[in-house]
């Protein structure tokens, strides 16, 4: 039994309310790690304040690099709320000293661009590599030379080019989702179609770079559950079917 006076959230009200996506908490639901504590009659998820202690515990162990599977062990010995805040300040810490650096460096080009135009290349390169290193997980997969590399790739494509690129993968996701709820073929010219998109779309991510396209694959793997639960990327079933998709097609 709840208490009459302990507030509750339905699962749209929490995500609202902690930034996140009702698939993000319908996802830590389903593999154990945020359970709520009651439901509706109707079956509706609803939280109590205890969920969202336990929420925080996710989400700052998250952050401090875990995985969501070693997560879900350190948590089943009921981790100490102190002993997280404790952990998640000390990160907190390290990342505002790196942040800190990286303004000191970005004041200084400013200054330096104002009275010096012609400002080294060397100098901005740095910028890049400085600004690129604030993401640890990035760091697990990609060397600071492919970072610099993806950082100036960046740069030549364009924010907007960017920003289509992102739009495409939101209505192409969907796409293989709804093909792989229908029981599509995956040999099928339809699922080519998206294959041949989803490949040319990761085409432009990697340029074609061995290095880079294996980096991401690796990270795609290890961190295939909190790119699907915190990014909405693609799940290991729509890899499958894409995969199957793209060989068929070959």
């Amino acid at each position: 039994m709840k208490r009459m006076d302990q507030r509750v959230w339905k699962v749209g009200e929490l995500a609202a309310e902690a930034g996140l996506t009702v698939r993000t908490l319908h996802h830590y639901d389903r593999i154990g790690l945020v359970h709520p504590a009651h439901r509706t009659n109707t079956g509706h998820r609803l939280y109590t304040e205890s969920d969202v202690e336990r929420l925080y515990q996710v989400l700052a162990l998250r952050q401090l690099g875990l995985g969501l599977d070693q997560i879900a062990d350190l948590l089943e010995g009921a981790v100490p709320m102190a002993q997280v805040l404790t952990a998640h300040r000390d990160y907190l810490a390290a990342q505002l000293a790196a942040t800190k650096d990286l303004h000191a460096l970005v004041d200084a080009l400013a200054t330096t661009a104002q009275s010096k135009p012609e400002t080294s290349t060397d100098h901005f390169l740095e910028l890049i590599r400085r600004t690129v290193m604030v993401d640890d997980t990035i760091k697990n997969y990609f060397t600071e030379e492919q970072l610099t590399q993806l950082a100036v790739r960046r740069e030549e494509l364009g924010e907007q080019h960017i920003q289509q690129v992102e739009a495409d993968w939101a209505v192409l996701i969907p796409q293989v989702d709804a093909a792989i709820a229908a029981g599509m073929d995956p040999t099928s010219p339809e699922a080519g179609r998206m294959a041949a998109q989803w490949m040319e779309l990761l085409e432009g991510f990697h340029g074609g770079d061995e290095g880079l396209r294996d980096s991401m694959y690796r990270m795609q793997a290890e961190e295939s559950a909190r790119i699907e639960s915190e990014y909405c990327g693609p799940s290991p079933a729509q890899i499958a079917f894409i995969t199957a998709a793209n060989t068929a097609r070959e």
